[in-house]
């Protein structure tokens, strides 16, 4: 052979080996390197009983850039408040604002009298002024004070809780009364009254004042020494019996709130030195009760005498006067409902998700939960979500009903994003270490920090006979930037891990934070 034709043949030989070469030992596509490093996470000694359900997709076109059981049931714990939310800003739209009428029956004579009743007509208004800042937004903290019980990082926020009360009672004085012979009533007639789901307050009522509960303050003294116990708001109307004792630093804190009969609480236990002031929360007996007795107590600080007690029940039965007998002498208007789904998203709020359904029912004429959730059920199969894949009962994600899948989850996600609301809709989502229910989900030097908007979810019961917990449900689905800027919408759950202590469904919310991080850089 010439010379230069075996130089021709070593050539192509030696071009063939190096491109084989180059195949066997090159880098697997990005696809595989994303699934392997999520099974890493995934099949950790942690999970070996546990269920496993991920989507992953491009916002815009809808490839799937990552599955796993994408189809499959999961109880999606707070996730749920994705699909309420949604339905109830379509349904209200995001300018909506709660306004609670106060009317007078009767004649107001020449002393400011009035010779009869004020009736206060409960709108919904899920804050009623308890939450708003100087600036017409609802005011919020990472760790809400409703879910106080079961934690020591809830915090209270600055606004006076009893805002709203005391801005309709300056009303009524400014409408010169100074008198009521009469009786204060609530009409609270606007919907079925109904239990919610999830922990927190659990009675569903068109009238809510500091979300229906007494928040009890402990503050530790020296040690040996009583620490001290206060209340928010202060009322005459709940009877305090206090003992908690301050101990040496590093112990145990352990303080019990309880009922001890109509109006009465007790409160145990022991605070070590040094701790900061921990919250408890009791819920209130009758919510319209409560609001009553409140509202008579401002009205009589701001110069109104009011005869009724604000101790005793309503003394008659709610009247249905002609439009003519009635005036209006006071409003109550909340911020948009715009800052409403942010409290509800940001902090996970039950009583408020649990509710939507029952305020959707209202604007549609009607008065039950099921109502509400069977116009949620049109209202999502209207934007693509495949209904009959998933079930609702309730609208916090704590119903036993409750099960989603991660495709209809992101069916809503994506649709949502189409929406001119959309806006509203991701800036009301809790932002990956940054605020509320994740804050603390990534480290502050994360590359996946303040990239992902995501609503979380949590759901554990006691496995009584082991002494510890399971967590029914991890969950974490809303929007992702990545580091190649591509965005993505994701749902993620996790079921049946078993716990050691409540406060360990962190260790959950760390993971899904970690894959996080791994998609945000993968992508």
């Amino acid at each position: 052979m010439p010379s230069h034709a075996l130089l021709l043949v070593r050539y192509v030989l030696f071009a063939v080996l190096v491109g084989l070469s180059s195949h066997l030992f090159a880098e697997p596509p990005k696809s595989e390197q994303l699934a392997g490093r999520i099974a890493e996470v995934i099949n950790g000694p942690d999970y070996k009983h546990a269920h496993w359900g991920l989507l992953v997709v491009d916002l815009d076109s809808g490839e799937t850039v990552y599955e796993l059981n994408a189809d499959k049931l999961f109880a999606p714990a707070s996730t749920t408040k994705l699909f309420s939310t949604a339905t109830a800003l379509d349904t209200l739209g995001a300018d909506f604002r709660f306004e609670t009428p106060v009317f007078r029956i009767g004649d107001v004579g020449e002393r400011g009298e009035l010779l009869g009743d004020l009736i206060v007509v409960a709108s919904g208004d899920l804050t009623f002024g308890g939450r708003t800042d100087g600036h017409d937004k609802i005011v919020f903290k990472d760790s809400d004070h409703t879910y106080a019980n079961g934690n020591t990082t809830a915090e209270l926020t600055d606004p006076d809780p009893l805002a709203g009360i005391n801005e309709l009672a300056r009303q009524v004085h400014a409408a010169g009364i100074r008198r009521v012979r009469g009786d204060v009533l609530i009409d609270d007639r606007l919907f079925d009254k109904a239990e919610g789901s999830g922990s927190g307050p659990s009675s569903l009522t068109p009238i809510i004042v500091n979300d229906n509960v007494i928040d009890i303050i402990v503050t530790p003294a020296s040690p040996g020494e009583p620490a001290r116990v206060t209340s928010r708001p202060e009322t005459s109307l709940y009877q305090i019996d206090a003992l908690v004792d301050t101990v040496e630093k590093g112990a145990d804190t352990r303080v019990n709130v309880a009922r001890a009969g109509s109006g009465r609480i007790t409160v145990r236990g022991q605070i070590p030195i040094g701790h900061k002031p921990l919250v408890r929360v009791h819920e209130v007996d009758d919510a319209a009760a409560f609001a009553r007795g409140l509202f008579i107590e401002s009205l009589r600080r701001t110069g109104v005498i009011v005869d009724a007690s604000p101790l005793a029940p309503q003394s008659n039965r709610l009247p249905r006067p002609a439009a003519d007998q009635l005036k209006q002498i006071a409003t109550l208007r909340s911020p948009p409902f715009s800052e409403e789904i942010k409290l509800i998203l940001k902090v996970s709020h039950n009583l408020h998700a649990s509710t939507l359904p029952l305020l959707v029912a209202t604007k549609h004429g009607r008065r039950s939960l099921a109502d509400g959730l069977r116009y949620q059920h049109d209202f999502l199969a209207r934007v693509g979500v495949d209904v009959d894949t998933i079930s609702f009962g309730g609208g916090a994600g704590g119903s036993r009903a409750d099960y989603s899948t991660p495709r209809a989850t992101v069916q809503l996600l994506r649709a949502m994003s189409k929406r001119p609301d959309f806006a509203v809709y991701e800036a009301a989502l809790p932002v990956l270490g940054v605020d509320g229910t994740l804050t603390t989900s990534v480290a502050p030097d994360s590359p996946a920090r303040g990239k992902v908007q995501a609503k979380t979810g949590t759901l554990y019961w006691d496995n009584v006979m082991n002494g510890r917990f399971v967590v029914t449900s991890k969950a974490l689905a809303g929007y992702m930037t990545t580091s190649h800027d591509r965005r993505l919408a994701f749902a993620m759950f996790v079921n049946n891990t078993h716990i050691q202590k409540s406060s360990e469904t962190s260790r959950e919310g760390k993971t899904l934070g970690r894959l996080c991080e791994i998609i945000v850089a993968e992508q």
